[in-house]
């Protein structure tokens, strides 16, 4: 059986088709795969800024018509390119496992001296949704006193981009991480003078990973979407095979839930959706067409939820209650080679420790990231506080392989193969926490959990709560099954009664 796959002319758009083509003949060796690579409306209008053009179809609308007319058998498309209108003629049937859906700034070096002296950022993005979500979110993560962000609007494939960004009077980008990773781990020689010039002009930039809880994705963003002409039911048998059904149906959740405000990729509004064993998250943010402003990070647990208790019966009611320790700092030496931290907690990297430029800074969560670019530290990304067991991905952005070392107190401990490097030790408080007549705690630390249970074994037959991640480990360890939430305010919220 031969196969004509289509895509747009471009390098990330045929690696791919590329990709699409390997996994089939992987799947079916019987299958024999040709190519055809085509420029679409907005491949061949480079001025405009997108918001400006057509909103449906200006990357795929001549793909679908070459379906149809039977010119070739599938398209394949990056599915946040797609209307978020079904066609009539064609469908998307299948898709690959999903790539990195988080976006990157990239930030070059050269220039972050007099961007830090004179509060001013002028950032190249090509999408309304960025401009609007990072116009809050960037002031607060930069190590520097913004006074002026201005984000300038960009055309071009992302090499091309890449190489605007080193025009007069630009300080940076921003771009999706899934195609930076897929233009960099591709292997094919055709495309080898494009990942040595991207690796080069990362070699110059500092970067950071942006979460999604206060930058959502456009929706099916780091996703394929496969098409095929409606009455292929042949092609859509032989894609069953290869499709991530996790995938498709997350992306097809994103783009309901976009659907609801009318839909369209000229929006400000981002939607991310991530499946895991404990549950879903959703993210959404950004401003409707009806001017309504829309700020929602929610989670849907996997398993059941306890009913509503009254508040009198919960602890901590303030996080600042659950404290346990105090904490002793202790001397350190940080390793003088390349190497990357995790850091928890703030307070976990002493103030008179100073973090250089070529080391990499991965945090808990948007709260210690914030407080630590207050200190003047580059953060290069976060786990969105849903655990160490979170990989980081970035290994292509790293530019080298990295020792990680876990920033934490002298009993503190990883159980992912992370160095452990003790700054501080915990010193245990006497102070009464006045657990009697508690029935349901939350827990944001497995030693503060372990001291506690150690003065009250009664708390055993409580009702526990936790995010995921070590504190989740450790009461599991000691037989509690916790149930999870992302927050204690998330906690506070939806177990409370007043």
């Amino acid at each position: 059986m031969r196969i004509t796959i289509a895509a747009r002319r471009s390098e990330l758009a045929r690696i791919q088709a590329y990709l699409v083509g390997e996994a089939l003949r992987k799947a079916h060796r019987e299958v024999f795969i040709d190519y055809s690579f085509h420029e679409s409306l907005g491949d061949r209008n480079q001025t405009d800024p997108l918001w400006q053009m057509p909103e449906k179809g200006v990357f795929t609308q001549d793909l679908r018509d070459g379906l149809i007319a039977e010119r070739f058998d599938l398209a394949v498309h990056s599915w946040k390119d797609l209307a978020i209108e079904d066609s009539l003629d064609t469908r998307i049937v299948a898709t690959l496992p999903r790539a990195d859906l988080r976006d990157v700034l990239l930030v070059r070096r050269d220039r972050w001296d007099d961007v830090d002296r004179r509060g001013r950022l002028r950032i190249l993005t090509s999408s309304p949704r960025r401009s609007y979500n990072l116009e809050s979110f960037l002031p607060q993560v930069l190590p520097a006193n913004l006074d002026a962000l201005e984000f300038v609007p960009v055309r071009g494939n992302v090499p091309t981009r890449v190489r605007k960004m080193w025009e007069p009077g630009v300080d940076g980008l921003v771009v999706a991480k899934a195609a930076l990773d897929r233009l960099l781990e591709i292997e094919r020689p055709e495309f080898a003078a494009t990942s040595s010039d991207l690796r080069r002009a990362f070699s110059e930039c500092r970067w950071m990973v942006l979460p999604l809880s206060a930058n959502p994705a456009a929706p099916g963003q780091g996703a394929l979407a496969i098409e095929i002409k409606r009455e292929r039911q042949d092609l859509r048998d032989l894609l069953a095979t290869i499709n991530c059904v996790d995938t498709f149906q997350t992306v097809v959740r994103e783009r309901e839930i976009l659907s609801a405000f009318g839909g369209g990729c000229h929006q400000k509004i981002g939607v991310s959706v991530l499946h895991r064993a404990y549950g879903e998250i959703t993210s959404l943010r950004g401003l409707a067409e009806d001017g309504a402003v829309l700020s929602n990070y929610s989670f849907y647990p996997s398993g059941p939820q306890p009913p509503k208790v009254f508040r009198e019966k919960m602890w901590p009611l303030e996080a600042s209650e659950a404290d346990w320790f105090a904490r002793e700092s202790i001397p350190v030496t940080m390793p003088d080679k390349p190497a990357a931290f995790r850091i928890s907690k703030a307070e976990a990297l002493p103030a008179n420790l100073q973090i250089s430029p070529s080391q990499i800074v991965w945090v808990s969560g948007v709260k210690t990231w914030r407080r630590l670019a207050q200190r003047g530290v580059w953060v290069n990304g976060c786990a969105e506080s849903l655990g160490e067991q979170e990989s980081p991905e970035i290994d292509n952005l790293s530019g080298s392989e990295r020792d990680w070392y876990k920033l934490t107190h002298a009993d503190g401990y990883s159980d992912n193969g992370m160095r452990t490097l003790a700054t501080y030790r915990l010193i245990p408080k006497q102070a009464d926490q006045q657990l009697k007549n508690k029935t349901h705690f939350f827990w944001t630390s497995g030693s503060g959990f372990e001291r506690a249970l150690e003065l009250n074994p009664w708390l055993k037959e409580m009702t526990h709560f936790c995010g995921p991640g070590n504190t989740q480990r450790i009461l599991g360890r000691n037989g509690v099954r916790p149930f999870i939430f992302l927050s204690h305010a998330q906690w506070l919220e939806e177990i409370g009664l007043l």
